[in-house]
């Protein structure tokens, strides 16, 4: 009867020691679950964080393209303003540089 009780407790144990190891093992794996999900959830949050700086790079790069368009025709725009304006009184130029040459000079026409 002794050795059924001992037996008994051997038994019971034994299933315990079964029941902490699967208990230990269990929480290993729950462990390694989540620090991979974390991993993961880092590597995605990175990934996402350079898709967004690479898009806001091409929108500002995208940006500034059209701003320099923009300020190269205005500036042709005004050259050519500025070009008319000068040959409407290129004219009126010559004749005043001719008469000033020609004064200088002490030459009457």
């Amino acid at each position: 009867m002794k050795t059924d009780v001992l037996k008994s407790i051997r038994e019971t144990e034994e299933e315990y020691q079964a029941m902490i190891r699967d208990a230990q093992a269990e929480r290993k794996k729950s462990l390694s679950d989540a620090e991979q999900e974390a991993e993961s959830l880092v590597q995605k949050a990175q990934n996402d964080a350079g898709d967004y700086r690479n898009q806001r790079l091409a929108e500002a790069r995208a940006q500034a393209q059209n701003r320099y368009k923009e300020i190269v025709r205005e500036g042709e725009t005004r050259a050519e303003a500025l070009k008319a304006q000068g040959n409407k009184n290129l004219a009126k130029a010559v004749d005043f540089v001719v008469t000033r040459f020609k004064e200088q000079l002490h030459v009457k026409a």
